[in-house]
């Protein structure tokens, strides 16, 4: 039975979109494949050129594919490759005569004199194999398609993902030379010179900015504690310094609560209502008018939340690239790493090798659009067990390459949770509405322990000298930026680590 769909008022038959491959040669370049599988094993120079731009898939003939991956495993065992060797190889590999014998062979060594221009007929094989990948990705949404029984949004999940794998595994960076790079790094020193206030983005509280000199591009940034510390309080209380004192665009990506939760969060940090009114609804009159005349900033705020649960890597990285060229988003946070996944697409062991890929994978995906990313992170249990509760970097929950991959690694203490009422130094001080935000691992920078308030009914971080409001912090710190005083602390840090955890409303 004939099959047809309609589009904006055209009919599209169904056996004729199968029937437009037919008759039709599949992209390819047989010759040059000949020339630079012969290149290869006559010139050792040739098997440097293209070893890491082609993979044995590129080949569109069978008995190409296995000749290259002969050359390929005698390349990665650092054997000679020529003739010979290759042929020991298929040998081995018991293709040799799949391949038509050593007679192919040495025809394919006759066709070409030397490795000129070798990688330039490689990247047209690789041209050539892009394009026969995109049709046949082609050809599977369109059948998908056409399946009733299909969600529509995991078919579009599903064929940016199959498109994603195609540009992942064949479009790779070439090296650049020392000039080009230092007449990049000089642009980028000027370009900061002449910025007014911080060169990263200003997270809102001072002494963390000075140390940071904000949150930098390409940055990995782990924040990390118990539950119950207030992890997330403090990425909010972040993303409103940022979204509504800066008018930055922020991406925040929830898995763990939900975007109603979260805004509820903010209208209580922001309007300065306590947040347990807000989740009874027992307002006073004039209370209700605070709330209307305050929520206005946040209304306007460039603050995009995302609660899309068990959220995988990749869809985080085509929903970033969207919000970023889309919104103009400059920084993303993500609460919290251990939730989400590595999605269909990696394959992965256990648990902590797919943490590393996730780790590995938000780090690339802050060098890709070049802005910061906030993770936030669990820590072990191994934390309850010690008399001290500062946390180690060793406490990184599941993977050793969390704090690999990061630029910077910081933890959140706050005493008050543990029942611990003076802090630890020599001042004795009260540890009452006190937390310490502390930077263990700081891959450009000092480390250091920096103290801060912690609002509880107000779900929200301060800076401990003052109580100024998110919107008049980017006016003190560019005059602080333009005074002599603006300089990171020089004084030691105060060692000190803990527990994290989110809070309990």
């Amino acid at each position: 039975m004939k099959q047809s769909a309609s589009f904006q008022g055209l009919r599209i038959d169904h056996n004729s979109i199968i029937n437009l491959e037919k008759g039709k040669i599949p992209p390819q370049a047989l010759d040059l494949e000949e020339v630079v599988l012969g290149a290869m094993m006559i010139d050792k120079k040739g098997v440097d050129e293209v070893i890491d731009i082609l993979t044995a898939e590129a080949f569109y003939k069978e008995s190409h594919q296995f000749i290259f991956e002969a050359i390929h495993k005698l390349f990665q065992k650092s054997e000679p490759i020529d003739l010979l060797t290759v042929s020991a190889q298929l040998k081995k590999d018991s293709k040799l005569e799949l391949c038509g014998g050593d007679f192919y062979l040495i025809s394919l060594t006759q066709k070409v004199s030397s490795s000129a221009h070798i990688e330039f007929h490689a990247r047209i094989i690789l041209q050539k194999y892009i394009q026969r990948s995109l049709i046949k990705i082609s050809n599977e949404i369109i059948m998908d398609s056409y399946d009733e029984t299909k969600d529509v949004f995991d078919l579009l999940d599903n064929a940016e993902a199959k498109l994603y794998d195609v540009t992942q595994g064949n479009i790779k960076k070439s090296s650049e030379t020392a000039q080009n790079l230092v007449i990049q790094a000089k642009n980028k020193i000027e370009s900061i010179s002449n910025k007014k206030g911080l060169s990263g983005i200003p997270s809102g509280f001072s002494k963390i900015d000075r140390l940071t000199s904000g949150w930098q591009e390409s940055d990995l940034i782990i924040i990390a504690s118990r539950p119950g510390m207030g992890k997330t309080a403090l990425a909010l209380s972040m993303a409103s310094n940022i979204s509504i004192g800066q008018n930055i665009p922020v991406a925040f990506f929830s898995l763990e609560m939900s975007s109603l939760q979260l805004i509820t969060r903010l209208i209580s940090s922001e309007t300065g209502l306590n947040s347990e009114k807000l989740r009874t609804g027992k307002l006073e009159k004039h209370e209700w008018e605070q709330l209307n005349v305050r929520v206005k900033n946040l209304e306007k705020a460039p603050l995009y939340i995302d609660d899309s649960p068990s959220l995988s890597i990749f869809d985080l990285r085509a929903k970033a690239r969207r919000l970023v060229s889309q919104r103009d988003v400059k920084l993303i946070i993500v609460d919290y790493l251990q939730l989400m996944t590595t999605g269909g697409t990696f394959k992965t062991g256990n648990r902590e090798q797919e943490i590393s890929t996730i780790s590995r994978n938000l780090k690339a995906l802050a060098k890709e659009l070049k802005i910061p990313v906030i993770a936030l992170s669990q820590l072990s249990r191994l934390v309850e067990g010690r008399q001290s509760k500062r946390p180690l970097l060793s406490d990184l929950r599941e993977s050793g390459a969390i704090e690999q991959d990061s630029d910077i690694v910081s933890f959140i203490y706050r005493p008050e949770y543990y029942k611990i009422d003076t802090w630890d130094d020599d001042d004795r001080s009260s540890t009452e509405g006190e937390a310490e935000f502390i930077v263990s691992k700081h891959r450009n920078g000092g480390l250091e322990t920096i103290r801060l308030r912690f609002v509880p009914s107000l779900g929200k971080f301060e800076d401990i000298e003052n109580y100024d409001s998110p919107y008049e912090f980017h006016s003190k710190m560019n005059a602080a930026a333009n005074d002599d005083t603006f300089k990171p602390d020089t004084e030691q840090p105060s060692s000190s680590r803990e527990d994290e955890s989110d809070l309990p409303f």
